[in-house]
């Protein structure tokens, strides 16, 4: 990966990016049809809704909390997604953005494993997150929404430096690394490195028709 030896916290432009990368989720959300929603997706144990839920009910409270600098209690969002998940994402990045321009980056927070770092530390992970799940949704049904090549290389830079070997594998975050070829687009190196496989076919399966 060419680039530079910038910590991962130290993105250029982290908020104006993190504004991008929630505006393209939001697009491919509300492209979404309800008879899409038992759909499989890249992300292979979860199907279309599974994914809307995670980002609609899990994604935008976590990530909330953390840019208020407080760490996420996994117990606190137990709520559903329901069939307005366009307006309940639209709603949610909407309160997120709020939150982060009003924040101090600067500021130290506690980290949930000891130490401290600067709050804008944060946003990379998120920028990456929004991203990747915007590729995962727009391949999964197809719809048809241009992603932003900007957010899939800054994506890709950011986790190249901190995703470690060991959260890869069965029963962890991610999947091994799926190699493309050398020409392969934007988006399909961003899914290699996270355990996608780039040639995923949209479409229903024979289990999501029963």
């Amino acid at each position: 990966m060419e680039g530079t030896d910038m910590p991962p916290h130290l993105i250029p432009n982290p908020l104006q990016l993190l504004e991008r990368a929630l505006e393209q989720c939001s697009e491919v959300i509300a492209a979404i049809s309800s008879n899409q929603a038992h759909w499989p997706t890249p992300c292979v144990e979860w199907n279309v809704q599974d994914l809307l839920h995670h980002l609609v009910v899990q994604d935008l409270h976590n990530y909330t909390v953390m840019a208020r600098g407080s760490n996420v209690d996994p117990q606190a969002a137990a709520a559903t997604v329901g069939a307005d998940w366009s307006t309940r994402f639209s709603d949610g990045a909407a309160m997120l953005m709020r939150v982060w321009n009003a924040a101090d980056l600067s500021r130290q927070v506690a980290l949930p494993g000891g130490g401290e770092a600067p709050l804008r530390s944060r946003i990379g992970l998120q920028i990456a997150e929004f991203t990747v799940h915007s590729w995962d949704l727009a391949k999964a049904t197809g719809v048809p929404v241009v992603l932003d090549p900007t957010l899939a290389d800054q994506s890709l830079a950011w986790s190249q430096r901190v995703m470690k070997p060991e959260y890869r594998g069965p029963d962890k975050a991610f999947g091994h690394e799926v190699r493309v070829p050398l020409n392969a687009d934007n988006y399909a190196r961003l899914a290699g490195w996270f355990g996608r496989n780039p040639q995923f076919v949209p479409g229903p399966r024979a289990e999501s028709l029963k």
